[in-house]
C-alpha cells in the first residue's frame, strides 16, 4: 500500500459524505455545469440521512470496538431523534417506534418490514463505508456487513447488497493507487462475494457492460438507479471502476444520470475516496463539507482500531 491507512478513511468517510451532499444538490442541478456552479458558490455542503446513518455507524463501532447490532440500532435512533429532517425513508422511523412499542429487537423489527419480508432498499450499503474500513482486512466482513444490514435492511438482498458494498470499500483501501489499476480481477471477485442471485445477476452484468466498454448512460438504464440496492450499488461501483483515477469523475458518473442521486454519489464516493486517500478528494470541496470535524474524527479513530489490532 503506498499511503497511510488513516488517508484512505479519511478519504471514503469524507468522499461518501462529499457523494451524499453535492448528489442530493444534482436533484436540483441536474446539469453539471449548473451543478459545478453551485457547489462552487455555496459556503457549505449539507448531508442527507445517508451519511448521517454513517456516522450512526461509525460512532457505534468506535465506541465499542465491534459491532453490536442493539447497540448500534439506538445509536440510529438517537439521531435520528435529534435530526428528523435529514430525509430518512419511513423504514429507519417504522423499526425505531416498533422496537420502543413492542419491546423487540431491532433485527427482529426490520425483519416485521414489508410483510416479513424485510427491506432490500440501498439504505444499509449507503451508510456501510465505516464497517468496510474497520474490517478490510476481517475473513468476517460478510457477516458482520449483514448484521450490520439487519438492523433496519433485514432481506437477503439488502443484506448482500450492503455486503458487497463493504467488500468493494475494504478493497479499495487494500489497493495501492499510484500503481495500475485493474478493473476485472475487481468485479470477478464482486461476482465471487456475492451471495444472492439478484445482487450477482448484477455483477455478472457489470462484468459484461465494462467488457463492452458501454457509455455510463447505457450502463445506468441496464445496471439501475433506483432506490433498491440491486438496482443503484452496481452502477455506483461501475461509476468507480471507469474512473478509479478521478473522485470528481467518478462522482459526476454516479450523479449526473438520474436516479436516486444522493446515495449513487454516497456509494461511489465510499469507494473513490478509499482508494485515492483524502488527498484525491477536491480540498474546495473537503472545506466546505458540513460537520467535517466529527467526520473526520471518527474516520481516524476507526482507523486507529484497526491499526492497533483491536474489533
Amino acid at each position: 500500500m503506498n499511503m497511510g491507512i488513516e488517508a484512505k478513511h479519511l478519504g471514503s468517510m469524507v468522499g461518501s459524505a462529499l457523494g451524499d451532499a453535492i448528489g442530493e444538490l444534482a436533484f436540483r442541478y441536474p446539469e453539471q455545469n449548473a451543478l459545478s456552479a453551485a457547489v462552487a458558490r455555496l459556503e457549505e455542503l449539507r448531508y442527507t440521512d445517508d451519511t448521517a446513518m454513517a456516522i450512526g455507524l461509525a460512532t457505534s463501532l468506535a465506541q465499542l470496538g465491534k459491532l453490536d447490532g442493539q447497540h448500534l440500532g439506538e445509536t440510529f435512533r438517537r439521531n435520528f431523534q435529534l435530526e428528523p429532517w435529514r430525509g430518512y425513508g419511513p423504514g429507519p422511523p417504522t423499526v425505531f417506534a416498533m422496537v420502543r412499542s413492542q419491546k423487540i429487537s431491532y433485527a427482529e423489527a426490520a425483519q416485521r418490514l414489508f410483510g416479513g419480508t424485510g427491506s432490500f432498499g440501498n439504505g444499509a450499503a449507503m451508510r456501510i463505508a465505516p464497517l468496510g474500513l474497520l474490517y478490510h482486512d476481517s475473513p468476517d466482513i460478510y457477516s458482520l456487513a449483514c448484521a450490520s444490514a439487519g438492523v433496519t435492511h433485514a432481506h437477503p438482498v439488502g443484506k448482500d447488497g450492503a455486503a458487497v458494498q463493504a467488500w468493494a470499500v475494504a478493497q479499495a483501501v487494500k489497493l495501492a493507487s499510484k500503481k495500475e489499476f485493474l478493473p476485472k480481477p475487481f468485479v470477478a471477485g464482486l461476482v465471487e462475494f456475492s451471495r444472492t442471485r439478484e445482487i450477482r445477476d448484477k455483477m455478472k452484468l457489470l462484468e459484461k457492460l465494462l467488457d463492452g466498454n458501454v457509455s455510463p448512460a447505457v450502463a445506468a438504464t441496464k445496471l439501475g438507479q433506483s432506490v433498491t440496492v440491486q438496482d443503484s450499488m452496481p452502477f455506483a461501483i461501475y461509476s468507480f471502476l471507469c474512473n478509479h483515477s478521478s473522485f470528481e469523475d467518478c462522482l459526476h458518473c454516479a450523479i449526473m444520470h438520474g436516479g436516486d442521486r444522493d446515495t449513487l454519489g454516497a456509494m461511489a464516493g465510499a469507494i473513490s475516496g478509499a482508494y485515492l486517500g483524502i488527498d484525491g478528494v477536491p480540498p474546495e470541496w473537503r472545506s466546505k463539507l458540513e460537520n467535517i470535524t466529527t467526520i473526520e474524527k471518527l474516520a481516524l479513530e476507526l482507523a486507529r482500531k484497526r491499526v492497533s489490532g483491536k474489533e
